[in-house]
């Protein structure tokens, strides 16, 4: 049975819902529902004081790794260019998540809503998002507000069905021998943590890094989904997660991330700064894929300094977009990659950052649909260029500073611990 206190922030939340709704729908003749919509109660006058903050509800403690990072509750005004974006340009993404998040309690009424919604206009859009959530602003376990943004892609390799001397890079599916062991039901603090092994007798021991992986030593033969022709571009296919492979028979396969040998991410990049071999300026995916072609002979020793290896799946070609870890294709330019421990994977987020490699503002409102080995950290995202040569372009270039705020329904349940005062 819900306490008072919940009883009452679900009726508050309910409420400016079925309000924000109202006034969307008032305001916006293209707004046509798909079905009709499920009756609700109309207050007589709307309010017109804001809502109260959202109170501060007990819920289980989040990881240990995760604390010492706080949430500030903020208001629209302070997000920058949220007034010149267009939010409309996120809401196929936004109900990409709603059919994942439909069925958690927080999220129920509002992509209840949402989902009887067709193709708001830009103002419809920010009225929804205005009257439904509530925006904070992450903060870094220091208290400052600054992170990091870089970039990804579906890249597009050359690749066959079968080895051959130009083909000789193997992607494979995950091997038999892996273990992926979940220790959340007897440790409820690791709720999220996944160990990745194998067995030795009657011992669980780390499972092969990298280097031992390419060396033969892992249970993968047989388990090839393709070859490819470049090393580099496919340790890049790796980082990126997903992609596709145009094979020498005409077919174009599409393969995505389906696990990881346990290993957390080590940069090549940051590695070749600390050699002296690369200035930190041009340490991006073109100039590593640049050292890699003029050093061929370094190549390998270079990319098992990353021990992590990624193991794929094929994908239905059809998919519009690559899946990210919320299980949803990805929207070019509206998806990003967000360490979950800190914003809960579907919800809008508004990041605040510069195009790549300019000092030109890039204000958007975006969806946290995917995560990544290299995103760790409240302040941290990883944006979704998608698929082409500009996509590549932009996303290899991109390390840009950020201050990012995660929007969640009014009424959300947060632990004390997690807010701070503005």
């Amino acid at each position: 049975m819900m306490s008072e206190s919940a009883l009452k922030i679900q009726s508050r939340a309910s409420h400016w819902i079925v309000y924000g709704t109202v006034l969307l729908l008032a305001g916006c003749e293209t707004l046509a529902p798909s079905k009709p919509a499920p009756p609700v109660a109309v207050p007589p006058s709307p309010p017109t004081a804001k809502p109260a903050p959202v109170p501060e509800i007990p819920r289980p403690a989040p990881p240990a790794a995760a604390t010492g990072a706080a949430l500030r509750q903020a208001v629209w005004d302070d997000l920058p260019g949220w007034r010149e974006d267009d939010p409309a340009l996120a809401w196929d993404a936004f109900l990409a998540s709603c059919g994942t998040l439909k069925n958690q309690e927080s999220w129920r009424d509002i992509c209840t809503v949402a989902l009887q919604i067709s193709k708001p206009d830009r103002a419809a859009a920010r009225r929804f998002f205005e009257f439904n959530f509530t925006p904070y602003q992450l903060v870094n376990p220091d208290g400052g507000s600054e992170g990091l943004v870089t970039g990804y892609y579906e890249p597009l390799l050359r690749g066959s069905r079968k080895p051959s001397k130009r083909y000789r890079y193997p992607l494979y599916a995950v091997p038999d021998d892996l273990l992926v062991i979940d220790l959340s039901e007897l440790y409820p603090e690791l709720k999220g943590m996944r160990l990745r092994g194998r067995l030795e007798g009657r011992r669980v021991v780390p499972y092969y890094d990298r280097e031992q992986i390419e060396n033969g030593k892992a249970a993968v033969h047989g388990r090839e989904i393709a070859w490819v022709d470049d090393a580099i571009d496919l340790f890049f296919l790796q980082i990126q997660g997903s992609g596709r492979i145009r094979l020498d028979n005409g077919e174009t396969l599409r393969v995505g991330y389906a696990d990881q040998n346990g290993y957390p991410y080590r940069s090549i990049g940051r590695q070749l700064v600390e050699r002296g071999e690369l200035p930190l300026e041009k340490a991006s995916m073109q100039g590593i894929k640049a050292w890699a072609r003029q050093n061929p002979d370094q190549l390998a020793g270079l990319l098992n300094h990353n021990a992590s290896y990624v193991f794929f799946r094929e994908l239905p070609a059809d998919l519009p977009g690559p899946p990210g870890a919320l299980g949803v294709p990805l929207t070019a330019q509206r998806s990003v990659a967000v360490d979950p421990r800190f914003v809960p994977l579907g919800a809008p987020v508004f990041l605040a950052t510069t195009w790549p490699n300019s000092s030109r503002p890039l204000n958007r409102l975006m969806l946290a649909q995917d995560t990544g080995g290299a995103i760790r950290g409240a302040v941290r995202a990883d944006f979704f260029w998608g698929f082409g040569e500009e996509a590549a372009r932009e996303a290899g270039r991109m390390k840009q500073p950020l201050r990012m705020w995660v929007l969640l329904p009014i009424g959300f349940p947060l632990p004390a611990n997690e807010l701070v005062s503005r």
